[in-house]
This record gives C-alpha cells, sequence and structure tokens, in this order.
C-alpha cells in the first residue's frame, strides 16, 4: 500500500512540475535588430539593446582638392570625441562597407534606443572644418556618409 501511494505521489509531483514548467515562456530580448536578441525567448523581457554604424568617406576628387588645399591629414569627431583618422590623400572609388580595411567606421552604443542622433565634424590638421553635421545612427544599420562637396565643405 505504501508503494502505491508513494507512486500515486510521484506521478502528481511530475505531471504537477511539467504543467507548471510547460506553461512558462522563455524570457529574453525578441528583436532581432538588437545586440542581444534571443532566438530561444518566447517573450521579451525589455533587455534589447542596439548598436549602430556610419562609415564616412570621400572619393578621389574630394581628395585631389583637400591636397591642393594643404591638408595632409584629416581628424574625425563624433560628438567632439575623435572617431578616427586618415591621410587626406586615401580615398575610396566608391562607398566602402562599415568595418573595411582603412575605413572611418563609428560604432555607437544605443542602450535600449532603435536610433540616436550625433553631430560629426572633420577638420585637417591645423584645425580647419572641412565638413560637419548631424547623423543618425540607427540599430543593425551600417550608414554611409560621402562628404563631397555639397555636403558642408568651407573652403579656405
Amino acid at each position: 500500500m505504501k508503494s502505491l501511494s508513494f507512486i500515486l505521489m510521484a506521478v502528481t509531483f511530475t505531471a504537477a512540475t511539467m504543467l507548471t514548467t510547460s506553461c512558462s515562456k522563455e524570457q529574453g530580448c525578441t528583436d532581432v535588430d538588437s545586440v542581444n536578441f534571443s532566438a530561444t525567448a518566447e517573450e521579451d523581457d525589455g533587455s534589447c539593446f542596439y548598436e549602430g554604424e556610419t562609415v564616412f568617406w570621400y572619393g578621389q576628387s574630394v581628395s585631389q582638392y583637400l591636397v591642393d588645399d594643404n591638408a595632409t591629414n584629416l581628424t574625425f569627431y563624433v560628438d567632439g570625441d575623435v572617431v578616427g583618422s586618415t591621410a587626406a590623400s586615401v580615398y575610396w572609388p566608391s562607398a566602402p562597407s562599415c568595418g573595411d580595411n582603412a575605413s572611418i567606421t563609428v560604432t555607437k552604443d544605443l542602450g535600449s534606443v532603435k536610433t540616436q542622433s550625433y553631430s560629426y565634424s572633420v577638420k585637417d590638421q591645423t584645425g580647419w572644418e572641412y565638413w560637419n553635421g548631424t547623423v543618425n545612427f540607427n540599430a543593425n544599420t551600417c550608414f554611409s556618409i560621402e562628404l563631397d562637396f555639397g555636403k558642408k565643405m568651407k573652403k579656405k
């Protein structure tokens, strides 16, 4: 009799455990655009965080203008912070992808928001500002900014 009641109690406990654990959904970040996306999460727990990227570049004619204007080096700033530098004579024949070798790629931690605006500036070795503006960093996106004569280029 004791063994029957033990078996009955074990079956009841197992059934109760299966019912309570199978009903709870795995929580995590369910947004595929987030850095911490969880493919196994069934319910979003609000823990998602995001990053966005921007790549700055210019072509041959802009490079030639800069060299002719005695610019030797360019320093790139985002929200006042130096994010990269390059020789003015270095250019790209077409838009590089974010992270390409020798590109000026900036990655920003966006926290829990999917888009954030930042100011940017590009100056030569003397501090002369050639370009400035605002760029939106968007979650899981590479945004390309071509620096050219139509993009707030200042002439000396």
